[in-house]
């Protein structure tokens, strides 16, 4: 069996190896690597190659390095092995020895059963006992010494609880645990639409949760295994013209299909039994590990998952992510330094933008057929130690009012009154923490807006899903400015990008998030009015107060201009009274008043519309908006003639949104449609809201709730073809 030492790792190639290849299920391969490990105590870090690359961390490695220094002890100190060390017990001492190298435990049983026999033997004393021992010592008898009860001599069962390898298919450069860690509490399991399994543990003395992943690529057949890997040295034998890397999606369509076409060929040389719906599956797992993103891939599929983190370097430790429900969780995935550099060369080729020593920063986005993701990677000089990753998981399709209904995100009051604003053409800001939801929210926004409006948006990192609000009918202009973070020259400043939106007509404005000197021209472009629909962003901020103190002493807005803003939502994280889950909600609707001079605070500037139940786990309006104090909401009253100091009405309207949309809800829940939760349903639904608002006020003089609200439940019914 050939075997190098590359650094302090010991890499063992076992492709001709006719028995089991891992230390906990071969006698042979853990004596090979036993005798390998005391030849080179340098050894550290073990991986035995074969049609899957199997690694033993660091502190599995010293469980084994334990015991050789026991062989070490008895063997060239002691001399045990040698013909005048106790002749008559040879055969006995040599049994052990061995078994020692290929069988701890087992050497460890017996020598217990020996010395049981004579415990006062000079053999029991100066061999059997020293040997019990000094392997009672170390950390694989501890580990197992409990299990000894139950245990058959000679079965390697055991060892599988102890050694739990980390895994990676050849055509794989990530790898994985197949098992989770011994004394795991599982708390939750659960399907992803690919088939994947994911299973949430709690593992004995650690606070984080552990994201367990199970897809199918961990489980295919040894031959499955091998026709990827000659599947994918042809496929990358192959070259791409450089006028078909127009974009990821564009690369992904050409090697499916070439994936799919060598995959066929082997199958049909080599006769495999493999069906046409394997091959399918064979040639999306080929493309996911060649020109995809691989594990990744994987993660992005699970909407739960929010964040995903790489922390440098690579290979070192897992991947790490925040779940939606259960904050943030260890893995059982490892990104490799090969796979890291992979990405980053990804990134930089279809983002545009540099990621080196001299541009340590890089922000983009990427697009998958599962999913859409913010990307923030580092490398030297800012990274000490290398390349590390943060993804920020978008939905596949945008959240909408009734999805976050549905959700608890927010109640259907507080989707009527933001749907009246909204429509009123007000200045809005979605403030909170990180992972709060506020980018969510503000896309569920725009999708309020009626159809008719055009609308611009502006980022410095893409993260809205402009493509798909234009396949839904929007007409949108999406404007990219500099990064602050990484400042591209190449690129717009986001103040002076945001100054050209102003120029560009009457729109309504979306700022993807307000981080710097764009405050100044935003907060200016409310003020002067110079946009006459919707404007709103997301900051960060944990408050009211917060927002102001951000955006004044932070980002050096002139104080009197904050009255620009009409409203600000605050979205936060909850965590359940265990710690274990997570929560997010809307916790507050705050209207900023105009009449102050110095201090918003002190001059009572802050005044709370909606705030946040714990008891109710819920949204509670205000008495000021009960009793229709809001100042905005008489504002946008007053365009409207049947509203002008009809306040009865303006609730009554805001009442009947959150009827809408709470029956939308209903209705998915009933009849079990869940499609209709989401943005091409709602915004149908929306726009006949309007539509027969419209037609109502014109039969009757004024929008008549009840009659609007029956007519647009016929109207959905029919669209879902239901009675």
């Amino acid at each position: 069996m050939e075997f190098e030492l590359r650094g302090n790792e010991l890499r063992i190639i076992a492709r001709d190896w006719t028995s089991f290849t891992t230390i906990e299920d071969s006698r042979e391969m853990m004596e090979f690597l036993m005798r390998k490990v005391i030849e080179m105590p340098e050894v550290e870090r073990v991986t035995i190659s074969e049609y899957r690359e199997i690694e033993y961390s660091e502190e599995q490695v010293r469980m084994l390095k334990e015991i050789a220094n026991i062989y070490n002890y008895f063997v060239k100190e002691k001399g045990s092995l040698s013909l005048d060390f106790f002749p008559q017990h040879h055969q006995t001492t040599k049994m052990l020895i061995d078994l020692l190298l290929s069988d701890p435990i087992l050497c460890y049983v017996k020598a217990s059963m020996y010395i049981l026999k004579d415990p006062n033997s000079r053999y029991a004393k100066e061999f059997l006992i020293p040997l019990k021992s000094m392997l009672e010592k170390t950390r694989l008898i501890i580990e197992v010494k409990d299990k000894l009860s139950r245990y058959i001599p000679g079965s390697r069962e055991v060892y599988r609880t102890i050694f739990i390898p980390t895994m990676r298919p050849v055509f794989m450069l990530s790898r994985f645990s197949l098992f989770p860690p011994k004394n795991s509490e599982l708390i939750e399991r659960y399907k992803l639409k690919d088939g994947s399994e994911v299973n949430i543990y709690k593992v004995a003395g650690k606070v984080r949760l552990l994201y367990f992943v199970i897809t199918k690529e961990f489980f295919l057949s040894e031959e499955k295994y091998s026709l990827l890997n000659e599947a994918r040295a042809i496929l990358m034998e192959r070259k791409v013209e450089e006028k078909e890397i127009r974009d990821l999606e564009s690369v992904r369509k050409i090697f499916i299909e070439r994936g799919r076409s060598i995959i066929k060929d082997i199958v049909i040389r080599k006769r495999l039994p493999i069906s046409p719906r394997e091959i399918e599956e064979l040639a999306e797992i080929l493309v996911r590990y060649t020109v995809g993103f691989g594990v990744l891939e994987i993660l992005l599929a699970d909407d739960r998952v929010q964040d995903i983190y790489v922390n440098a370097p690579p290979g070192k430790s897992p991947i790490f992510i925040n779940h939606a429900d259960y904050g943030e969780c260890e893995t059982n995935l490892i990104v490799t330094l090969d796979e890291a550099e992979a990405w980053a060369t990804r990134f930089r080729l279809y983002s545009g933008r540099p990621l080196d020593e001299a541009n340590p920063v890089l922000d983009t986005e990427i697009t998958l057929p599962i999913g859409r993701a913010r990307v923030a990677a580092v490398t030297r000089t800012l990274s000490s130690d290398g390349l590390g990753f943060a993804f920020r998981r978008h939905r596949e399709s945008p959240w909408t009012f009734p999805l976050f209904i549905k959700a608890k995100y927010f109640n259907p009051l507080f989707a009527g009154l933001m749907s009246f604003i909204i429509d009123g053409g007000r200045t809005v800001l979605v403030a909170g923490g990180r992972s709060s939801g506020k980018t969510s929210l503000l896309s569920s926004m725009i999708l309020e807006l009626m159809r008719r409006y055009r609308i611009i948006v502006l980022e410095d990192t893409p993260e809205l899903p402009v493509e798909i609000y234009r396949n839904l009918g929007y007409n949108v202009l999406h404007l990219k400015s500099r990064s602050v973070i990484t400042h591209v020259e190449t690129e717009l400043a986001p103040e002076e990008a945001l100054r050209t939106s102003l120029r560009l007509g009457d729109s309504a404005l979306i700022v993807g998030e307000v981080r710097s000197k764009e405050s100044t021209v935003l907060f200016e472009a409310m003020r002067v009015g110079a946009l006459a629909n919707l404007v709103a962003g997301t900051i960060h901020g944990e408050s009211a107060y917060g927002v102001y103190d951000r955006v004044v002493h932070d980002l050096g807005l002139v104080p009197t201009s904050f009255k620009a803003l009409d409203i600000i939502v605050i979205a936060n994280v909850i965590r359940s009274p265990d710690g274990l889950r997570m929560f997010r909600r809307v916790v507050e609707v705050v209207e900023i008043r105009k009449k102050w001079k110095e201090d918003p605070m002190v001059e009572g500037a802050f005044v709370p519309l909606m705030t946040y139940s714990a008891k109710d786990d819920s949204l509670k309006p205000t008495d000021i908006l009960l009793n229709g104090e809001s100042e905005v909401l008489n504002a946008i009253s007053k365009r409207v003639r049947e509203w002008h100091g009809a306040w009865d009405r303006v609730w009554d309207n805001i009442l009947l949104r959150a009827k809408i949309k709470q029956t939308i809800v209903e209705f998915a829940e009933k009849f079990n449609r869940p499609e209709i939760l989401e943005a091409e349903w709602v915004v149908s639904a929306n726009e006949a809201f309007h539509l027969i608002s419209e037609e109502v006020s014109r039969e009757v003089g004024y929008i008549d709730s009840k009659i609007v609200y029956e007519r647009w439940v016929d109207w959905f019914k029919k669209r879902m073809g239901v009675e």
